[in-house]
């Protein structure tokens, strides 16, 4: 049975992205690599963490994470990640609009859903099979799968920093009960795998 599962690097007080997202800045008015770094600098150390990330049948993505409010409803816009995406999967897109599917090299092909989180769900879980679906965020769709109740398993990969504004994770996430399975990390970055308690 495929778990719904999303894995994500935040601040210490919850921020995934800063201020004024854009095309020249995709994580807001915070240093580029601020939540990152971690990932770049010591891969080694994270290997587990970092194939996590990727390793599922599925994948649902907001539609900000797919592409800024300027880019994500041209037809020439694919994505943030080239021609050969890092899914290999299909990649059901939270969109205002219906539009036809985008087939890109290495198997990745988005596929974009007009009729809200449940229906994006049901989809990838049906195309996943027994592998797990990944919710990528942006935090507003993570925070609307947790408040539905619909998230199996969050990973967190913390970095000790603070930004104070832009995205936050858990807003309009109340009475969230998490139980913590898997603890690690590095001075760069603590890693928490939490179970999502379903009341």
């Amino acid at each position: 049975m495929n778990k719904v599962t999303c894995g994500i690097t935040m601040s210490l007080d919850a921020f995934v992205a800063g201020p004024n997202q854009s095309l020249e800045n995709p994580f807001g008015d915070i240093p580029e690599n601020l939540l990152h770094h971690w990932m770049f600098d010591e891969p080694e150390k994270h290997q587990a963490e970092l194939h996590a990330l990727t390793d599922a049948g599925a994948f649902i993505l907001g539609s900000n994470m797919y592409g800024p409010k300027e880019k994500r409803e041209s037809p020439d816009w694919k994505g943030w990640w080239g021609d050969n995406p890092v899914y290999h999967a299909p990649v059901f897109v939270l969109s205002h609009k219906q539009r036809d599917p985008i087939a890109m090299e290495g198997g990745t092909t988005y596929i974009f859903i007009a009729d809200g989180i449940e229906a994006a769900l049901s989809a990838a879980k049906e195309v996943a099979l027994e592998r797990n679906v990944a919710i990528m965020g942006g935090a507003n769709t993570i925070n609307q799968y947790l408040a539905a109740g619909l998230l199996d398993e969050l990973w967190l990969h913390i970095v000790p920093v603070t930004i104070g504004e832009g995205a936050r994770l858990f807003e309009n996430v109340p009475n969230l009960q998490l139980e913590p399975l898997e603890i690690s990390g590095t001075p760069l970055v603590t890693h928490i795998r939490y179970h999502v308690v379903k009341k």
